[in-house]
C-alpha cells in the first residue's frame, strides 16, 4: 500500500527532497523559492554521499546537497540514507516527499508511509528506468515528455499526475535535453503542489525500459549509418581507437559519404555505413580536446581506419 499524495494544497506544510546530480537541482531551489509564498518548508533533504575530489582527502557534496545548504538548510538535515528520513517523518510527519534523479532503490515499507511523487524525463511508459534521455536520444525519437508520476514499487510504474511534451531537435545534445526538462519539471513540480494531487492518470501504452547506458554503447561503430552514430556523440562520451589507442570523438557533423570502407579517413572526413561524418573536435588518448584539423594536419591519418 501506497500513502496517498494530498489532494488538498493546504495540507502540503513540511516537505522532503530525495536527489543527487544536477538535472535535480532546479527542483530543489524552485521548492526552496516558492516556500515563502507556497506555505510549505523544506524540512529534508537525502542525497548521495561526499564523493573525494583529486588526489587529496578532501570531499566535494553532491550538486543537491550543495544547493540545499546554498539555500539555507542545516547539515543536520541532509541525509544520505532513506531510512533517516523514514524516522524523521515518524517523529514528525512529512507531507509530501519529491524523488528526482535519485537513483537509489526506495523500499516498501517507506512508501507506505511518506506520500513520494517523482519527477521522470520521459514519456511513460515508453523509457522507464536509469537512462530515459540518453535512450530516447539513440533510438531517434522526436520528441519526449516530463512527467510527474507517484513512486510506486515497480520501477517508474505509478499514476501521472502532470505530463508536458517537448520536441527534440536533430542537434539537441544531452546536456541540452537536461537543462530544458529539469526546467520544466521544476514548473510542473510548483504547479501541481499548488493545485493538489486530485485526478491521477494510469500510464497506458507499450512499456520500453531505457537500461544505463555502458562504455560498449558509446562506442562508434563504424559499418552504422552516420545519422544513427551523430545521436552517440549527442549523448556525449563517444570512442572509437586510433593506431591502437582510445580516441574521443566529442563533436562532428553528418556530410555526404565517400567511397571508403566504413572508418576510413580522410583529413577529418571519416567514412560510415552510410554517409559520412566531418570531425570538429576530437581528443586522441592522453591529450586535451581539440580541434580536429589541427589534430589530422599533425597525425596525417589519411588513408588509415577508427577501430583497427
Amino acid at each position: 500500500m501506497l500513502a496517498p499524495l494530498p489532494s488538498d494544497p493546504a495540507t502540503i506544510r513540511r516537505v522532503a527532497f530525495l536527489g543527487t546530480p544536477g538535472i535535480a537541482v532546479p527542483a530543489l531551489n524552485a521548492l526552496l523559492e516558492a516556500s515563502a509564498s507556497a506555505g510549505w518548508t523544506v524540512t529534508h533533504v537525502v542525497s548521495g554521499a561526499d564523493k573525494r575530489r583529486g588526489r587529496g582527502s578532501a570531499t566535494s557534496p553532491t550538486p543537491v546537497k550543495q544547493a540545499a545548504l546554498d539555500g539555507g538548510m542545516e547539515p543536520t538535515a541532509i541525509f544520505v540514507d532513506v531510512e533517516d528520513l523514514l524516522s524523521a517523518h515518524l517523529e514528525a510527519p512529512i507531507d509530501l516527499a519529491v524523488v528526482v534523479a535519485f537513483g537509489k532503490l526506495i523500499r516498501p515499507h517507506v512508501l507506505a508511509h511518506i506520500p513520494m511523487v517523482n519527477i521522470h524525463f520521459s514519456d511513460l511508459p515508453r523509457w522507464r528506468g536509469a537512462a530515459p534521455v540518453e535512450r530516447a536520444i539513440l533510438a531517434g525519437d522526436d520528441h519526449s515528455a516530463v512527467v510527474l508520476m507517484t513512486v510506486a514499487e515497480g520501477l517508474d510504474e505509478g499514476d501521472v499526475w502532470a505530463r508536458r511534451e517537448l520536441p527534440i531537435g536533430d542537434s539537441d545534445s544531452l546536456v541540452d535535453l537536461w537543462g530544458r526538462m529539469a526546467s520544466i519539471g521544476a514548473e510542473l513540480l510548483v504547479e501541481t503542489m499548488q493545485t493538489g494531487f486530485v485526478t491521477p492518470t494510469p500510464q497506458t501504452g507499450e512499456v520500453v525500459y531505457a537500461h544505463k547506458l555502458t562504455s560498449d554503447d558509446r562506442r562508434l561503430e563504424w559499418t552504422r549509418p552516420a545519422d544513427e552514430l551523430a545521436r552517440v556523440l549527442r549523448v556525449g562520451g563517444a570512442w572509437t581507437t586510433f593506431r591502437g589507442d582510445r580516441f574521443k570523438i566529442h563533436e562532428a557533423e553528418v556530410v555526404g559519404g565517400f567511397d571508403a570502407r566504413p572508418g576510413t579517413l580522410d583529413g577529418v572526413l571519416v567514412a560510415t555505413g552510410e554517409g559520412a561524418l566531418r570531425l570538429d573536435v576530437v581528443q586522441p588518448a592522453g591529450k586535451a580536446r581539440m580541434d580536429a584539423a589541427a589534430w589530422a594536419n599533425g597525425a596525417q591519418p589519411n588513408g588509415e581506419r577508427f577501430g583497427e
